[in-house]
């Protein structure tokens, strides 16, 4: 007996399964999103050799392509040799990732570690500063001093009563120290496992991005594919101008930073200045989450230095934010501050301190693309495309939806 398949009934079918379909996968993604996690991070975990050579990679290549022109006018006045240029680049890259990483090692770490020493060392003379600067500055209020002065004392008392109870877990935490030591040796060897898959990508990175564009071109129609890779290229462009850009202009910004605070004799510049650095690549709260913590380092330290510092960072964040951070990364995110914020809180939730750095320029390309889905399904209704239209003033939606009465002829 033959089935008559009516293709109007067909295409309903097809539809509610593939709606069903998303809405239980929507629904399974929910309910096990913490297993979910926990096998992404279980399978990064494993590859993590990989992801570190995808990340440096991705970094050092810029490098590569500078120092692969300058090979070509070299070497091929008469001949090409182009294996030969991009592995001297890729040599010469690689080099150049592992001074940086060996300077920044000989420089910062020792001054860090002498600067937490010294803290440590230095901590019963902090606190005897701290009574002091509280004494001298409101010497005129000396029922406020000794409210302070009380407060402080009974401080001091939790603070070594909690000491004490936490010496006989001594014993746990050195268990707890040989398993992060043991972890800290395994993300080393994946590290340097990781420059090993860089050299391999950087040197058949064309050959890759081929594989990647045939793979997709055999499982995906022709205009699929070409979104597909249209929308690669985008990520591409967003997170390399991102992140290259904004590790630039926290070193600069963190250079600055020490290059003051020696000019004004502040405690721990290497220190304060590493900080305010690291935390400035996380766009929007970096500053505050770099400047916080080390204003209550001077504070402790050296109390009359705190309002000097305070002002120092806020002018240094007004110099990023307003000449060298455009300069250098121009309107790399297009994103305005309320999707910064949100895309930085996001990331940081789901991937911690990495999520909180890609967050934005990954949820830029996102923006982007929903903004591209949006303008080209108002253009097919004839509609304007543009934001300002659609303020609550304007209210050009009524305009152009309203329905026109059909005038019936008589």
């Amino acid at each position: 007996m033959k089935i008559d398949w009516n293709s109007k009934y067909t295409t309903i079918s097809a539809y509610t399964v593939i709606t069903f379909a998303i809405c239980l996968a929507l629904v399974l993604v929910v309910v096990c999103f913490s297993s979910i996690m926990g096998a992404f991070g279980a399978a990064v975990n494993t590859l993590s050799s990989f992801v570190w050579g995808f990340v440096i990679a991705f970094l050092l290549n810029p490098v590569m392509l500078v120092t692969e022109k300058l090979f070509k006018k070299l070497l091929e006045k008469k001949k090409p040799h182009p294996k030969l240029c991009r592995f001297l680049s890729t040599i010469i890259a690689i080099i150049f990732g592992i001074a940086v990483i060996a300077a920044l090692i000989a420089i910062i770490v020792p001054q860090v570690l002498e600067s937490v020493m010294t803290i440590f060392s230095n901590a019963q003379n902090y606190i005897n500063n701290i009574y002091g600067w509280v004494n001298t500055t409101l010497a005129e209020y000396p029922d406020i001093v000794t409210y302070l002065n009380s407060q402080l004392d009974s401080i001091e008392d939790t603070v070594l009563n909690a000491v004490n109870s936490l010496i006989p877990k001594v014993g746990d935490w050195a268990l707890k120290l040989k398993d992060g030591a043991v972890g800290f040796a395994v993300g080393i060897k994946d590290f340097v496992i990781g420059f090993i898959v860089a050299v391999y990508l950087l040197l058949d990175k064309e050959k890759f991005i081929a594989q990647g564009k045939k793979l997709t071109v055999a499982l995906f129609p022709e205009k699929a594919a070409y979104e597909i890779r249209r929308i690669c290229a985008k990520i591409n462009k967003s997170l390399n101008g991102f992140i290259t850009g904004k590790i630039l202009d926290s070193f600069i910004i963190g250079m600055i930073c020490f290059i003051l605070m020696t000019i004004f004799k502040m405690e721990f510049p290497v220190l304060i200045s590493t900080i305010i650095g690291i935390t400035n690549i996380i766009p929007f709260f970096g500053p505050f989450i770099g400047a916080i913590p080390s204003a209550l380092l001077l504070l402790i330290s050296a109390p009359s230095q705190t309002l000097p510092f305070i002002v120092l960072i806020f002018a240094l964040q007004q110099f990023d934010g307003n000449i060298l951070g455009p300069h250098i990364l121009g309107d790399s995110t297009g994103l305005p501050a309320f999707w910064v914020m949100f895309a930085i809180f996001l990331g940081g939730g789901l991937f911690g301190f990495a999520g909180m750095i890609l967050g934005v320029p990954i949820f830029a390309v996102i923006y982007a693309l929903i903004q591209e889905i949006i303008e080209s399904l108002l253009k097919k209704k004839g509609l304007p495309s543009e934001t300002d239209a659609y303020l609550p003033e304007t209210a050009p939606i009524e305009k152009h939806s309203k329905p026109q009465k059909s005038k019936n002829k008589a």
